[in-house]
């Protein structure tokens, strides 16, 4: 893909319904999505792709850790910044998210009818089946496992906040 394939993707990717739970802080956590694309080239077709994205408990980095991973192959004057930063940073704490995107547990139908139409359906479906985990995406067929990336940032973005507050209550950082 190019840069710019990629740029659309991330544009064009819309969250419909997003999991009602948050990434766990001391579990794993799977979310089962329903990516729904139109294809470009065909009127009324609807790529609806089904799997689950699993995500791993979020591990804290300490800043030394941290200053290390980022450093790998810099040379001494980033190493020099990177010691003044660890000095300044002693109260910092970076969360590590892992997710696991398993492509054999995907799977695709394609649809005759209107983009709208099949959102509809998806949702009603996701609602009667009532997994809090569940979430359905609008995306674009050609870049439809950057949509899937996407989609997992926003929910670090999203579960980030608790997830730091969890770890401090209970004294981690």
């Amino acid at each position: 893909m190019k840069q710019d394939d990629i740029d659309y993707a991330i544009e064009n990717t819309q969250v419909i319904l997003a999991p009602e739970r948050q990434i766990a802080t001391f579990g794993n956590t799977s979310f089962d999505f329903h990516l729904i694309c139109e294809l470009m080239d065909s009127v009324n077709q609807i790529r609806i792709r089904t799997g689950r994205i699993e995500a791993e408990r979020p591990k804290i980095i300490s800043p030394e850790h941290f200053c290390r991973m980022m450093l790998e192959g810099f040379g001494e004057k980033a190493q020099e910044y990177a010691e003044r930063l660890r000095e300044q940073a002693r109260q910092i704490a970076v969360l590590r998210y892992g997710f696991q995107f398993r492509k054999s547990g995907v799977t695709e139908e394609t649809v005759s009818a209107s983009l709208q139409s099949v959102i509809d359906r998806t949702r009603r479906a996701v609602e009667n089946a009532a997994n809090p985990n569940d979430a359905i995406i609008q995306g674009v067929d050609e870049g439809w496992e950057v949509c899937l990336l996407k989609f997992t940032i926003e929910m670090i973005e999203r579960s980030a906040g608790g997830n730091l507050g969890d770890f401090k209550r209970r004294g981690l950082i």
